[in-house]
């Protein structure tokens, strides 16, 4: 029953999230804004992960299939954690483009911290690689890439701390790249060795855990 609940937390939250996502998509292509910065911030494209984490994992639970994988389930955690983070620290005084406060508190607040509780609930079955979290950076390196180069095109930029034109031009910009990149290595090793610690814990008892259940095509109780 337990495994049950949480499917259907996962299906709903992330129903919610992609509402969200989508409620404030259309209201920007209704301002006139562009709806390619809108999917070019950081925000939304890890909660556009989160959303298809949640609800892949939630109907494969419900069917008893293995679910997704803890692989991506941890750079997704990692993303989310950043995301509300850098928001709270960085952003929660500047001028978002999400202007419907129920939608900024979904993506900046609800769904960070149901990615993190999701992990805590349900930690890896088996141990999360080194190899495994170096690889969750890849895309946060991507995406500089692409916003730096998209914005020296364009002229446009999603975050202050990303923009060379404010006074520091590049450097102030290495430097605030620096500290976030720091922090994404800072925490993906606590989201790897915490998810490690309790999943070598829940594995070791004789009732496994959800994943347990779900690798070996058992039946929900």
């Amino acid at each position: 029953m337990r495994d049950r609940v949480v499917d259907v937390l996962r299906l709903a939250l992330g129903l919610l999230a992609a509402v969200a996502v989508g409620v404030q998509a259309y209201h920007t292509s209704t301002q006139g804004a562009s709806l390619v910065n809108f999917f070019s911030y950081f925000t939304i494209l890890s909660n556009l992960a989160g959303i298809v984490v949640l609800l892949a994992g939630g109907a494969l639970g419900l069917l008893g299939r293995p679910g997704v994988p803890d692989g991506l389930r941890g750079a997704v955690v990692l993303y989310l954690a950043i995301t509300g983070l850098v928001y709270v620290l960085l952003l929660s005084s500047e001028d978002v483009p999400l202007q419907i406060p129920w939608v900024n508190a979904v993506v900046h607040g609800i769904m960070p911290l149901v990615f993190v509780l999701d992990w805590l609930v349900d930690p890896p079955l088996r141990p999360v690689s080194y190899r495994t979290a170096l690889g969750w950076l890849a895309f946060p390196l991507l995406y500089l890439v692409y916003s730096l180069s998209r914005g020296a095109a364009v002229d446009w930029y999603p975050y202050p701390f990303l923009d060379p034109r404010i006074p520091g031009g590049y450097g102030r910009v290495s430097g605030a790249c620096t500290l976030i990149a720091g922090a994404f290595v800072l925490i993906g090793a606590v989201i790897r060795w915490t998810g490690n610690q309790l999943g070598s814990r829940l594995g070791s008892r004789p009732s496994g855990h959800l994943g347990d259940r779900r690798a070996s095509g058992g039946v929900h109780t």
